[in-house]
């Protein structure tokens, strides 16, 4: 499958999920497996910076930035989903894009979230490239990942048959190296359990073992000045 197909069938994808996925995310940011991300983002960035939302959904995350003091962007790459966040967020500015050529200007923002959207591109290489080039120097990238207990993780498991799939399965500690190897300051970083992990001393085991037992590990990277 070339690039623009694949971008095709990932426009599809994601809009026969608008519906399903607008029912739960708002649980999902208030009490649920989101709900630390824009705390966590407030210990980096300052109130009216400006922050791209990239792969923001349904908008409900992209409001949660803005009712904490951010001016905010929010990108997707489906349609059905960015009718749900302008109805969700109507005070927040929506636009159509990919994340691995979202067709922003360079260094526009001094800081991007991506949360659970990386893996879903067809090169999360190609879409780390692109986080640096939209934001400014220095600037900072908030990108959660699925851990490996993650459900969602199945949807990988065609590619054993050699068949193409929409989620690009990548590891916590793959996302770490991949960043540090393209020069990024990891700055920041937590996890996201299931409750049957939650009863575990996890404080106590190495972290790779922790990244191993999350359902999410959310990453800030600082994305310094070209050399």
């Amino acid at each position: 499958m070339n690039t623009s197909d694949w971008k095709k069938e990932s426009e599809k994808l994601w809009d026969s999920m608008a519906t399903s996925w607008n029912s739960r995310s708002k649980g999902m940011w208030e009490d649920g497996s989101r709900k630390d991300i824009v705390p966590f983002i407030k210990k980096f960035v300052s109130p009216g910076a400006a922050i791209c939302d990239l792969g923001c959904g349904d908008g409900v995350g992209t409001r949660k930035l803005a009712e904490a003091g951010f001016v905010v962007t929010g990108m997707d790459v489906s349609g059905e989903m960015l009718d749900k966040a302008r109805q969700n967020s109507s005070d927040c500015d929506f636009m159509k894009g990919n994340l691995t050529d979202c067709g922003i200007e360079d260094n526009t923002f001094e800081a991007v979230m991506a949360i659970n959207s990386i893996e879903w591109t067809e090169s999360p290489f190609e879409s780390l490239k692109e986080v640096a080039r939209v934001l400014k120097p220095d600037g900072f990238a908030c990108i959660a990942i699925l851990g490996p207990t993650a459900a969602p993780r199945r949807n990988s498991f065609r590619r054993l048959y050699g068949e193409e799939v929409f989620c690009n399965t990548i590891m916590p500690w793959e996302l770490e190296k991949l960043a540090g190897e393209i020069g990024w300051k990891k700055v920041g970083e937590y996890g996201v359990y299931k409750k049957a992990a939650e009863q575990l001393s996890l404080g106590s085991l190495p972290l790779e073992l922790q990244q191993s037992l999350s359902f999410m590990w959310v990453f800030m990277f600082q994305v310094p000045k070209p050399v």
